[in-house]
């Protein structure tokens, strides 16, 4: 652009060169009221300057001064003015961000301008070359990423593939919908010596990244899981480490940590002429269990028929596939006493004593039971699904079909943190305390045998690395299940109990200190601790669907 000039009606634009501003110059007495900016703007642009950079202070002072007939020397209202460019480096270092405001009349900025900029700030990684394009043919540019680091990938965690495919298990299964299903106990199978149970898939170590400078970022390494120190009846193949298989014959259970292998025993009959059971392992019953009999297992319990009074415990769960009859409340009966570990079903129950460390799950009636269950209650699937009479008590719910019954039979169900599960907490938290103390005491034993090679013998130290090891292990657990009880805990205070078709006069409800007396015959309702108390929760009810705490 060279200095040229545009003259008339006593005003005259000239555009310095040496200097890039548009000048204007007024004679004394000239001008009129009728000049605007638009009239002026106008000028501008038929002198070829509109890409100048306007001045609107100087633009309206000159107009002033131009109406009122005032002189005016050598006053910039434009100017030419470059582009400029600015690059910024994201705090992790993982993207370059470039800025380009635009030129009015100057020079633009190019890509050899941006490269040394780039190259001044240490950029060397990660270049995306077409946006860097794309930015400087515009001209313009906010916050466009012109470089991109490589993140880095974190690494898988361990995990255990259970190589068998219908296990038992101690945790209750999620199907895919999410909905636990505490009745999928599986069937007992039965393994042989040197049968594979599962597969340790170590960790990964995960891939590293590059910030935009050409720096490394270290990957975060996955969490490593190992197979549990103790898994009864299991042990690692010779000639593979990472693969659990069988040592006997017998029941695997899936556990925290792996897979054990219980030995099952089995009857056709438990009575007078079988005796009673005790078993370390698993026990099936093909057929009935007699009365005043008893089975004791420190794994499962199934029976195939049905059980008269009598006592049956187990480490695991039990499974009825007929019924459980009892005499609760005869003076002249036979008590009948049911307690697993885990999760209890059957089809139906009169008259007995249930406590279960998990849940309780009756598909046909539950009469005049004494039913204790750690998490929930469920009575009904395919058949009545009726609780009549007795004295219920779970964590998270209670369900059935029909509560009570026309005749007022007094029925009472608890809901809400059991004296049981409050006992389990302090019972973890005395372990954990006692393994972490235990820990300490070899870690300092350990730490002396760093400090003093020569007093400690090698065998030593490695029996100690080992028991660290070991120590840890069973402190993450117990720390998980303490977790797991603080989560139930939070639950139950959302407890309920549902009725899903019909609850009768006669049925109490209680939560803690708060109880709830059904005052007549209704329709399907849910019972819980709302804004009033404990009572009817309409807007639930309301659904018609039993929405059941998950357990965690």
């Amino acid at each position: 652009m060279s200095e040229s000039s545009i003259q008339g009606a006593g005003l005259t634009l000239e555009f310095v060169e040496s200097l890039g501003e548009l000048v204007a110059y007024v004679e004394a007495g000239s001008g009129g009221s009728t000049v605007d900016e638009a009239w002026l703007r106008g000028l501008i642009e038929e002198g070829g300057w509109a890409a100048l950079r306007p001045e609107p202070a100087s633009i309206a002072r000159l107009l002033a001064d131009y109406k009122r007939g005032k002189a005016v020397e050598g006053l910039t209202i434009a100017a030419r003015v470059d582009a400029k460019l600015s690059l910024r480096i994201a705090s992790d270092g993982m993207s370059a961000y470039l800025d380009i405001t635009p030129a009015a009349g100057g020079k633009p900025v190019t890509k050899a301008e941006v490269l040394a900029e780039l190259a001044a700030k240490g950029v060397s990684h990660g270049f995306l070359i077409e946006a860097l394009n794309a930015a400087i043919a515009a001209g313009v540019a906010d916050s466009v990423v012109i470089a991109h680091g490589r993140p880095p990938v974190a690494g898988k965690d361990g995990w255990l593939e259970r190589l068998l495919p219908e296990v038992r298990s101690r945790v209750p299964r999620v199907n895919e919908s999410g909905q636990t299903d505490y009745r999928d106990l599986g069937d007992i199978m039965i393994v042989h010596p040197g049968e594979a149970l599962m597969r340790r898939h170590p960790a990964t170590r995960g891939a590293d990244g590059m910030t935009v400078m050409g720096t490394p970022v270290a990957a975060r390494p996955g969490k490593d899981v190992m197979f549990a120190p103790r898994l009864s009846g299991a042990v690692m193949a010779a000639d593979d480490p990472e693969l659990l298989v069988a040592e006997a014959a017998g029941q695997p259970v899936e556990v925290r940590g792996g897979m054990i292998v219980e030995p099952v025993f089995t009857v056709e009959q438990v009575n007078m002429a079988s005796g009673n059971i005790r078993f370390e392992g698993s026990v099936t019953v093909r057929g009935d269990v007699s009365a005043g009999m008893s089975i004791e297992a420190t794994g499962d319990i199934e029976v195939g028929g049905t059980v008269e009074p009598c006592r049956l415990i187990a480490g695991g769960s039990i499974v009825i596939k007929g019924g459980a009859m009892g005499a609760l409340g005869h003076k002249d009966g036979t008590d009948c006493l049911i307690r697993c570990g885990a999760s209890f079903s059957a089809g139906y129950a009169q008259q007995v004593r249930i406590e279960a460390g998990d849940s309780i799950f009756i598909d046909d009636t539950a009469m005049q039971c004494n039913l204790t269950a750690g998490r929930h209650v469920r009575v009904g699937d395919k058949r009545r699904g009726h609780i009549i009479g007795g004295h219920m008590l779970a964590t998270l719910s209670i369900t059935a079909k029909v509560l009570g019954s026309p005749n007022r039979i007094a029925t009472l169900l608890e809901i809400g943190v059991s004296p049981e599960l409050h006992k389990r907490a302090l019972e973890l938290a005395h372990a954990r305390d006692d393994k972490e103390k235990q820990l300490l005491d070899v870690s300092k034993l350990m730490a002396f045998a760093r400090s003093n090679p020569t007093r400690v013998r090698p065998d030593m130290l490695e029996r100690a690395s080992l028991t660290a090891a070991a120590l840890s292990a069973e402190i993450a657990a117990l720390r998980e299940d303490q977790q797991a009880l603080e989560r139930v805990s939070e639950l139950s205070l959302q407890a309920r109990v549902f009725a899903t078709q019909r609850i009768h006069e006669g049925v109490t409800v209680q939560l803690g200190s708060q109880r709830f007396r059904v005052p007549r015959e209704q329709l399907g309702m849910v019972i819980g601790l709302g804004h009033d108390g404990l009572g009817i929760l309409p807007d639930e009810a309301s659904s018609g669907q039993p929405v059941v705490p998950r357990p965690a």
